[in-house]
């Protein structure tokens, strides 16, 4: 056990440097200026354009990093900063948003698996917390519980990793674009490259912090005879 709490600590030193680092990139690629006048929500709708994309609304949504695309309603939510600015950074996440919306277009197949798993995780996390916290209080009468806990908790760590190659290919299509449609050069290419590589370490860690506690609460159901 002392063994998963070192791990736990490591992924959550882990889970702050990397947001800290998201930050700072956010901070500075903001200030740098793509030079050709166009916002995050004129990039957004040429990446839709050229790909053939036009029934997607392309839309401001408040917060920081709240950008996202919805495939229900068919909007890309672009923040503030996003949606009006002018930067490298902008460019990038706008057409990151948009790469999952040609991913949905074309049907991409791991998009599809998370999306089918939506309602599922979505009723998961309404009980998983209930679950759990009587499945240890009651885990010598009724483990069933803490196992029914268990099994909801792993649908949620699922959808994690199937989220890390929908993020990384929404990243590569959107950086393909951006190059070929002459939105971001050979001395600010890398940087929305750097841009977007801080933004999917999130995921990654996301998905490693998910899995440390999945194993934490299965050590302790097959632990609970000892």
């Amino acid at each position: 056990m002392a063994i998963y709490w070192i791990l736990f600590g490591g992924i959550a030193l882990l889970s702050f440097l990397v947001q800290m680092n998201l930050k700072r990139k956010f901070e500075k690629f903001s200030k740098v200026s793509l030079g050709n006048g166009m916002t995050g929500k004129d990039i957004a709708v040429k990446m839709l354009s050229d790909n053939g994309i036009r029934d997607v609304q392309v839309i401001c949504t408040p917060g920081q990093l709240s950008d996202h695309y919805n495939p229900t309603n068919h909007t890309v939510n672009l923040s503030e900063d996003v949606f009006y600015g002018q930067s490298v950074m902008a460019a990038a996440v706008a057409a990151h948003e948009c790469g999952h919306a040609v991913q949905h277009a074309q049907a991409y197949g791991p998009l599809k698996l998370r999306s089918s798993l939506v309602p599922v995780v979505s009723f998961s996390s309404k009980w998983i917390t209930w679950l759990l916290i009587i499945g240890i209080l009651t885990i010598q009468t009724f483990p069933q519980f803490l196992l029914a806990g268990i099994v909801l908790f792993a649908t949620t760590t699922l959808f994690s990793f199937i989220t890390l190659p929908v993020e990384i290919d929404a990243s590569r299509r959107a950086l393909v674009w951006l190059r070929g449609a002459g939105i971001t050069n050979n001395f600010n290419q890398q940087d929305a490259s750097t841009a977007l590589r801080a933004a999917a370490y999130t995921y990654v860690v996301a998905a490693l912090s998910s899995l440390a506690t999945l194993i934490y609460y299965v050590m302790i159901f097959m632990g609970r005879r000892n």
